[in-house]
C-alpha cells in the first residue's frame, strides 16, 4: 500500500449536536417532564390528563423524529418509565445501583461515542457469500471499524477466512469481549474508528447509523487506495452510488463502495442478491 491520499475536497460535514444521539432522545424526555410539571402546576389539570398528553406528544415526536425504529421506541418510552418509578408504582433502586448503572454504561458508551452508534451487532452470518459480490485476494487487510463485541468479525472471517482481521473499539469492556470472541488470527485494539487510519486496508466494515456515514465517506475519500472497499452493513452514504448493493441473507443491504483514484466509488452495478452469487 502507498501512502494515504489527501484530498481537500473531502472533508468530513459538521454534525448537528443535536443529532448526537442520545441527546435527541434526553432532550425529548426533559421536554416531557417540563409539560407534565407546566400541565399539573400550572393548568392544574389532573394526573392522569396530564399524564396521558404528554405521552401522546412523545410518542408522536418520537415517530417523527426518531429516526429508526429502535430510538423510536427509546425515546417514546423514556418519559412513561421514568413517570412509573417517580409515582412509586414500582420499587426505585437505591441510589448506588443508579451510580452503578450509569457508571456501566459510560464504560460500555463513553461520551465520545455519542456521534457514533450503539452497539449494533453484526448477525451471524449476515455476510456469508459477501466474497462472490465484493472480491478480495487472499491475505487482504480487513477493518471492522467499531467492532464492538466482535461479532462483525465473526461474520467477516465466514465471508473472507483467509483474509487478516482487524478490529477498532473504543470501549474497553467491548474490546476484551471483542478479544475473547473474535476468529483466531483477528487482532482488537483499543482505539479511535475515526483516528485510525484506513489507507492500509483493502476493505473496511461498518455498521453504523445514517448520520455517521456522510463522514465515513469523507475519511474514506481521503485516505483509502483506489480499488480499496467501503462496505456498509444497511446504511448507505448519502449522494453516492453504491458499487454494488448485495443482500444478505436476511434481506438487509449491504453497500459496496469501491474506491477510485478521485476519491469516488466506482460505477454502480446491478443488484446482487446471495442466490446469484452461489
Amino acid at each position: 500500500m502507498t501512502a494515504p491520499r489527501r484530498n481537500a475536497t473531502h472533508r468530513a460535514p459538521p454534525e448537528a449536536a443535536r443529532d448526537r444521539w442520545p441527546l435527541p432522545a434526553l432532550a425529548l424526555w426533559a421536554a416531557a417532564w417540563a409539560a407534565f410539571v407546566a400541565l399539573r402546576v400550572g393548568l392544574q389539570r389532573p394526573p392522569a390528563e396530564a399524564f396521558g398528553i404528554v405521552v401522546l406528544l412523545s410518542v408522536l415526536w418520537a415517530i417523527r423524529r426518531g429516526g429508526t425504529a429502535v430510538r423510536r421506541v427509546i425515546m417514546a418510552l423514556g418519559f412513561p418509565l421514568s413517570w412509573v418509578l417517580a409515582a412509586g408504582l414500582v420499587p426505585t433502586p437505591p441510589v448506588w445501583a443508579w451510580a452503578v448503572l450509569a457508571l456501566a454504561l459510560l464504560a460500555l458508551y463513553p461520551l465520545r461515542n455519542w456521534r457514533d452508534a450503539p452497539l449494533y451487532p453484526t448477525p451471524p452470518g449476515a455476510l456469508d457469500g459477501l466474497r462472490d459480490a465484493v472480491w478480495l485476494a487472499p491475505r487482504a487487510r480487513v477493518l471492522d471499524a467499531g467492532c464492538g463485541t466482535g461479532d462483525g468479525l465473526c461474520a467477516l472471517e465466514r465471508a473472507y477466512p483467509d483474509a487478516e482481521l482487524t478490529g477498532i473499539e473504543r470501549a474497553w469492556p467491548l474490546v476484551w469481549l471483542a478479544r475473547a470472541r473474535a476468529p483466531v488470527g483477528a487482532r482488537v485494539r483499543q482505539g479511535d474508528l475515526w483516528a485510525e487510519d484506513w489507507s492500509g486496508y483493502d476493505l473496511v466494515y461498518l455498521f453504523q447509523r445514517p448520520e455517521t456515514m456522510p463522514r465515513a465517506a469523507a475519511k474514506a475519500a481521503a485516505e483509502m487506495q483506489p480499488g480499496a472497499w467501503l462496505v456498509s452493513l444497511e446504511f448507505a452514504v448519502p449522494d453516492w452510488a453504491p458499487t454494488v448493493v448485495w443482500r444478505c441473507p436476511d434481506g438487509r443491504p449491504v453497500w459496496a463502495y469501491r474506491m477510485t483514484e478521485d476519491g469516488s466509488p466506482a460505477a454502480s452495478v446491478a443488484e446482487v442478491s446471495p442466490a446469484q452469487t452461489t
